[in-house]
């Protein structure tokens, strides 16, 4: 169902950095919508899907992703990736991630937002947004989705972890995030391709290296097997892996080899 919410955004700065904007009323998963129509038809590069009642949402690890209708906006954005090759798509989660942090930061300034590693996007320390990225059946295509704690308030947070706009104080603009948030993403994966997948030519390394606020911090990577990292995050790799220097030495680790990654207690 197409979205019948009334006087709230017409999506007018989104919809001239997408290539097309569908609001949906209420959904299942965002990413799973807009897989589904990318299935039965090709969609351009930058197709959006949104809602602001996200009912079966997922984060990394098949995690539930909950918020109360009309607290949080979730966004499902479709790349085209054809250009960047498959051992250098590790990047694209982490391209997210700071493309979301720096539209973050353009509307809450003075506080301090970053992108923990891979691509969580923090406001002083905690949870403003999470990002899921997932492949689909055409391998050409990408879906990057993204849960944004826009209106929920302090009371509706789900963790003491998490915050939102209105829990710091400040009414978001919507469209303005995503129109900047989509032009970052954007730019930011056009320079990806015409470097060949090559992130440190790209200038994209840089960029997710100065805006991850892991790095610096004594951490404790949670294994799948239990198998405890600690160390110090101290470098993102060409390959996008987290750096953690350990008694042992340096250790790269990979995000789909991550369960969690926390500050060492």
């Amino acid at each position: 169902m197409i979205c019948a919410y009334a006087g709230w955004v017409t999506w007018e700065k989104t919809r001239g950095a997408a290539a097309s904007v569908t609001e949906l009323e209420h959904t299942g998963s965002t990413n799973a919508d807009l897989a589904s129509r990318a299935a039965m038809d090709v969609l351009p590069h930058l197709s959006v899907l949104l809602t602001r009642d996200q009912r079966s949402g997922r984060g990394r690890l098949d995690r539930q992703w909950r918020a109360p209708a009309g607290a949080a906006l979730a966004v499902s954005v479709l790349v085209r990736v054809d250009g960047v090759p498959f051992a250098s798509r590790g990047w694209i989660p982490l391209i997210a991630g700071a493309a979301m942090a720096r539209a973050v930061g353009a509307q809450l300034v003075g506080y301090p937002v970053g992108a923990k590693w891979p691509n969580d996007v923090l406001v002083a320390g905690r949870k403003i947004c999470g990002i899921l990225v997932e492949a689909t059946a055409d391998l050409g295509t990408v879906i990057i989705g993204s849960g944004i704690n826009t209106r929920m308030t302090a009371q509706e947070l789900p963790v003491p972890t998490a915050t939102s706009f209105a829990a710091s104080g400040i009414r978001c603009d919507e469209d303005r995030l995503l129109a900047d948030y989509l032009r970052e993403l954007d730019r930011r994966l056009g320079a990806l391709t015409e470097a060949g997948g090559d992130a440190e030519r790209a200038g994209v390394r840089r960029d997710v290296v100065e805006g991850c606020i892991t790095l610096g911090q004594s951490v404790r990577v949670m294994m799948p097997a239990g198998d405890d990292l600690l160390g110090r995050a101290e470098d993102i790799d060409a390959d996008g892996r987290l750096v953690v220097r350990t008694p042992k030495g340096p250790v790269s680790v990979a995000a789909g080899d991550v369960v969690h990654v926390r500050p060492a207690e």
